[in-house]
């Protein structure tokens, strides 16, 4: 098998919004410095995210000095968002829903509810995770004691690799919406991808070296609508969905990826050798 690689990193400011790919990336215990640690919810603080709102794809979060983030989107004026503290916030800390965990998080403000609410049409607020080493415990049948989580779906980190989407997009191209394909990385929200594995190699690694820091990789990742939908026009399609639910299934569920939890923090590198412990 050949060397295999750091080929690119990801983070995301605000969950389902687009986000930055830079050439390195801080691995905290939680995730990647400053992956998403903002949230968008409804009226109610429940979470909205492209399974209920694919415009979200459209808006993007450039991160700023001290954690704050910088928010654009077609149509909309720029807005800049500052790092709220509970004591100054409105209403200090909320009760948010993202699936079946409630989560405390700090309320932005209105100028930023009064922007999401204008994009999408809808009732909105933009919510920041304030203490990602004590709000929201991973799922304890995965972690261990302690460890948590930022607003991601569940884990502090997704890989994904080349090698699996060249196979993905090749039986894509074989099927009935062949029109659809080749698909994009990026419909897949990792946080760090790997280059040089064989396709699929990722489902059955279970602890992995990326440069200086070490992971344990938990669990396959069940995909859902989110990948279906375009990243650039928020529309949606009918792939990759139906040619995972096809092809690769695990325990019943498509997916695509694997979920990993960092044994320690240190800093992840673009063309960083990617060695399989375990």
């Amino acid at each position: 098998m050949p060397s295999s690689v750091l080929s690119s990193v990801h983070f995301y400011p605000v969950k389902s919004m687009a986000g930055c790919a830079p050439g390195e990336a801080a691995v905290e215990p939680w995730g990647l410095a400053g992956d998403r640690r903002w949230m968008v919810v409804d009226p109610e603080h429940r979470m909205i995210t492209q399974r209920q709102e694919p415009r979200l794809a459209l808006a993007a979060a450039e991160p700023l000095p001290g954690g704050g983030v910088r928010l654009t989107a077609p149509g909309a004026e720029p807005l800049e968002v500052a790092v709220p503290a509970p004591a100054d916030g409105p209403g200090g800390t909320v009760v948010a829903e993202i699936f079946r965990d409630k989560v405390e998080a700090v309320p932005a403000g209105e100028a930023a509810e009064a922007w999401l609410t204008a994009f999408l049409g809808t009732g909105a607020r933009l919510l920041h995770m304030d203490d990602p080493a004590r709000r929201r415990p991973i799922d304890p049948d995965y972690a261990r004691p302690g460890e948590t989580v930022s607003f991601a779906d569940g884990y502090p980190l997704l890989v994904t690799t080349t090698a699996s989407l060249r196979e993905l997009n090749s039986l894509i191209a074989r099927g009935d919406r062949a029109d659809e394909g080749p698909l994009p990385m990026d419909r897949f929200r990792p946080n760090v991808v790997v280059d040089g594995t064989a396709p699929w190699a990722e489902d059955e690694w279970r602890r992995v070296r990326v440069g200086e820091v070490t992971f344990r990789a938990v669990k396959p990742c069940a995909r859902c609508v989110v990948t279906t939908t375009d990243q650039r026009t928020a529309e949606r399609g009918k792939e990759p969905l139906r040619t995972l639910a096809r092809h690769h299934r695990i325990d019943g569920k498509a997916v695509f990826g694997r979920n990993l939890i960092p044994e320690h923090t240190g800093t992840v590198r673009v063309g960083d050798p990617v060695e399989i412990l375990d």
